[in-house]
């Protein structure tokens, strides 16, 4: 029997569905093949909570690691910490399916869960899927996420700091943006004996010209842990024009692992570069997607301007179609387009891509 037609029935004794909140998860128990309840129980979602439920599971299934099947919905977000102490006890552990949404049907956590549990009991096991990705995956969004609050505060803070030392003469030309050195300079004043709006101005000037250069360092050593975790998962991405250790981290996120996405044209809606028809009439045309992965989307947008600015063979494509009489954000977009596939065909094969050979 083929894995397409074979359900999770005929594989697994027992099934066991979880309601995933941020304080109890709700636990579901069924045996195959015809779902029949077995039991079911709430556990707090401390780590005490967990090997609890973990217990209960073994003593309701007589010990058999094998036999149980454990869905659980949010296994990337709320059901994260039971998915590791679940799969660290021995048992399989996937997502369950999103629950049918029915008109008059009673709702109740436990209900939830069993409704996990037969859910995934007659699923072909060839489409059950675990949404955790890796260790070197959840520590890319971790990395990502805070290289995104550092250059926000960092981008703050140089805004403050330029709009004081143009509001106060504090002895630094601000008509142009602050260099390094100047941050510098100011990081490095001293008190003085000067007009309290004057001693307050340049003392909040220290302060944050201070923070920035901490965070100029917070950001150096992001991106050397974030460099390191590339290099050891997908280094054939940094081989690729454009694409940089930073960029390369986003793509790898949101990629997470094989299957995850379905194909290209999936990739491509996730990133938010797939075109969107805008036809009407005689006027044939498409319109920039703003949904899916903004900062995929963005990272894209960053490799694909670091191409047109440094890659000849990108150079060479876009005075092609500017003599088909493109513009330059349309170019940029079937640029974005193109990358997208060639990334996908990357982390899928493990081997470099082509994708300017392709743009026609």
């Amino acid at each position: 029997m083929s894995s397409l037609t074979t359900s999770a029935a005929d594989f697994y004794q027992y099934v066991v569905g979880v309601d995933t909140h941020a304080a109890t998860h709700s636990y579901a128990i069924v045996a195959a093949p015809n779902g029949a309840a077995v039991d079911e129980a709430s556990f707090p979602t401390t780590t005490a909570g967990l090997c609890r439920a973990r217990d209960w599971i073994s003593r309701r299934t007589y010990g058999d690691l094998d036999a149980v099947l454990v869905a659980a919905e949010g296994t990337g977000s709320y059901g994260a910490k039971l998915a590791c102490v679940m799969a660290e006890a021995g048992y399989r552990v996937v997502e369950a399916p999103p629950p049918a949404k029915q008109r008059g049907r009673a709702k109740t956590d436990g209900l939830d869960a069993f409704s996990a549990a037969r859910s995934t009991l007659s699923m072909p096991v060839s489409a059950l899927r675990d949404r955790r990705a890796g260790e070197i995956h959840d520590a890319l969004q971790v990395l990502n996420s805070a290289r995104d609050h550092l250059n926000v505060e960092r981008l703050r803070s140089t805004n403050a700091l330029t709009a004081l030392v143009r509001t106060y003469d504090l002895g630094i030309d601000a008509r142009k943006a602050l260099s390094s050195q100047q941050i510098e300079l100011i990081a490095a004043w001293r008190h003085r004996e000067e007009p309290v709006g004057v001693c307050a101005a340049r003392a909040e000037a220290v302060r944050l010209a201070r923070r920035i250069r901490v965070l100029n360092v917070e950001l150096f050593e992001n991106r050397t842990v974030i460099t390191g975790l590339v290099e050891a998962a997908a280094p054939q991405l940094l081989e690729l024009p454009g694409v940089g250790a930073v960029t390369a981290a986003v793509v790898l996120a949101a990629w997470a692992y094989p299957g995850r996405v379905r194909g290209e044209a999936a990739f491509a809606r996730i990133a938010g570069t797939c075109p969107i028809p805008a036809s009407s009439g005689n006027t044939v045309r498409h319109r920039l997607n703003r949904g899916g992965d903004r900062r995929l989307n963005r990272a894209l947008n960053t490799i694909v301007l670091t191409r047109m600015r440094t890659d000849p063979d990108t150079r060479r494509y876009i005075e092609r179609r500017r003599a088909e009489g493109r513009t330059t954000k349309e170019i940029r977009r079937c640029l974005k387009r193109y990358v997208t596939r060639q990334l996908y065909r990357t982390l899928s094969a493990g081997t470099q891509g082509e994708v300017l050979t392709t743009m026609g």
